[in-house]
């Protein structure tokens, strides 16, 4: 059996990402819990994620993965509430959500988790970030329509490579 490359922290974006919007322009916060696994904005409007999300996300870290989300949003609050209400605040270690340049994000990300830039894997909807973040030695995958395991799966084996 061989043993593959793994990466040391797998990165995530989140608007069209991980959810199919914009927490800061499409949705609005506060959010809170509605009937069930529901989550309602301040208009009663259900927020829905990527189907494949939140067992993506379990599989990952039950795995031994390393898990981090970085977001250029500027609404920090909801996107991080948004986290906690979805129920994936436990699978993520590291968290750069503010707005600036990804660079910086997985720079906090390199610090604080001791990894180099090439041992990361970075998911993002957005072309200028994926060529950043390739720029400095992070395997970056294009995400079209969020992550699903398809998606993870291809990352994971581009990584490996």
């Amino acid at each position: 059996m061989s043993i593959q490359k793994r990466p040391q922290v797998i990165v995530f974006d989140l608007d069209y990402t991980l959810w199919p919007f914009w927490v800061d322009t499409h949705v609005t916060p506060p959010f809170k819990k509605g009937k069930g696994d529901q989550v309602l904005d301040a208009h009663g409007r259900m927020i829905k994620h990527y189907p494949e999300v939140p067992d993506v996300l379990k599989e990952l870290y039950d795995q031994g993965y390393q898990l981090g989300v970085a977001s250029r949003t500027s609404e920090i609050k909801g996107a991080n509430e948004l986290l906690r209400l979805f129920g994936w605040d436990k699978y993520f270690k590291y968290k750069e959500i503010y707005p600036g340049c990804k660079v910086t994000h997985f720079s906090k990300i390199q610090k604080n988790s001791g990894a180099q830039l090439a041992e990361m894997l970075f998911f993002d909807d957005e072309d200028r970030n994926i060529h950043d973040l390739k720029k400095i030695g992070v395997t970056s995958i294009l995400v079209r329509n969020g992550v699903n395991r398809e998606v993870v799966k291809s990352g994971l084996s581009q990584f490996a490579k």
